[in-house]
């Protein structure tokens, strides 16, 4: 009888060994997918703490890019901690307004003798504030030639919400306000140039690895959206339209969001609704199309031997002010127009080089047009 007892027992223990098993495998299951899932989620750490000695945020001597520079030293960044945004967003004062657009508001302010600027959406466009801040915050994102991200709060005062995005403030504005009131040299107009390209560039770019960086296409590329710094560079703001490349599904990570681009720098391949969304490329091509155009604005505007020309945006020599879809299709598509090359740069030799480019920017058929890279190269020569 006890020889007879033994499988039983062997079985049982057996069975009960399996189940055991079979529970702490399907623990680690549900507990690795809950890792994966709220992997690509901001978390807020305890180094995120503004009473933590990281970010020593109350003690009154921390500039802003103080902070930059401990978020970004080493392997890139994703933004500052999100407590330390809300901190410097609830401690910033708005001065004046120095721009409206149609997502709002945007405003210069102060914080701790620092000029900020904010830009405040309205609640309807919290769509576009969210992807803004989410762009912003990519990964080696960072860039001289990138309009510097601070901080994003949502300000609820009970009434109604404020959207806040804050970033850097440039003095001389946007590149359109620049060149309105201002004329540039050959030797400024190559660097601004050389500087919009550089940043187009560094957004168009894919950089490999564990901490990499997405590209980015900007989708709104316009003079209004550059910004001319104090050393007269340029860098690219505005990036609540911009799309990213998913490597690992070949994709495009669309926003979703109801506003499209500004109808006068809009490709041909977008007028004509025959760009394919599902390729990533087709959104660098129409961004160098739209890069084509602002550096005729910028060269329109430079002075050799005391003759330039007066600011003009594109095309406006043949649509109205504020064109309809149908007019820019039927003069950019159908008549296949493009802006006029005034005969006086063909004499000086930076303006033709600069004119080959933009020529080369604004085919009408999308692959045959340079590459952001390529147009920093040839612009990096010509300095």
């Amino acid at each position: 009888q006890e020889e007879e007892k033994w499988p039983v027992q062997i079985s049982l223990i057996t069975g009960v060994c399996i189940v055991i098993i079979v529970i702490a495998g399907a623990c680690l299951l549900i507990f690795y997918g809950r890792r994966k899932r709220n992997s690509g989620a901001r978390q807020i750490l305890p180094e995120d703490s503004v009473c933590g000695a990281s970010y020593p945020i109350l003690n009154g001597h921390t500039t802003i890019q103080d902070f930059i520079e401990m978020t970004t030293s080493g392997s890139g960044s994703a933004g500052l901690p999100l407590l330390v945004q809300r901190s410097i967003a609830r401690q910033i004062q708005l001065v004046e307004v120095i721009g409206k657009g149609r997502f709002g508001e945007v405003w210069r302010g102060r914080w701790r003798g620092e000029n900020v600027a904010v830009k405040i959406f309205s609640s309807r466009e919290e769509c576009s504030w969210f992807r803004e801040a989410e762009i912003y915050q990519t990964i080696m994102l960072r860039h001289e030639n990138i309009l510097g991200f601070i901080a994003a709060d949502n300000k609820d005062n009970g009434t109604w919400t404020q959207l806040w995005l804050v970033t850097d403030y440039h003095e001389n504005g946007s590149l359109f306000d620049f060149l309105t009131a201002r004329c540039v040299d050959p030797d400024t107009m190559l660097e601004m140039a050389y500087s919009i390209a550089t940043g187009l560039a560094h957004l168009h770019m894919d950089i490999v690895g564990t901490r990499g960086k997405p590209a980015i296409a900007h989708r709104d590329l316009k003079s209004k959206n550059i910004l001319v710094k104090s050393n007269l560079t340029c860098c690219i703001g505005d990036l609540g339209l911009a799309v990213r490349h998913i490597v690992a599904t070949d994709t495009v990570d669309i926003p979703s969001t109801h506003r499209v681009g500004t109808k006068r720098y809009m490709a041909p391949e977008v007028l004509d609704e025959t760009i394919n969304v599902y390729q990533f490329d087709s959104f660098k091509r129409a961004d160098v199309y739209a890069l084509g155009l602002v550096l005729w604005e910028i060269a329109r505007r430079c002075n050799v031997d005391g003759i330039y020309d007066e600011y003009q945006l594109p095309f406006y020599d043949v649509v109205q002010p504020d064109p309809t879809i149908e007019e820019m299709r039927k003069v950019v598509c159908v008549d296949q127009q493009r802006p006029s090359i005034p005969s006086r740069w063909i004499a000086c030799d930076t303006l033709h080089a600069i004119s080959k480019v933009m020529k080369e920017c604004w085919y009408q058929h999308p692959a045959a047009r340079l590459s952001a890279l390529r147009i920093k190269k040839t612009l990096a020569n010509l300095r």
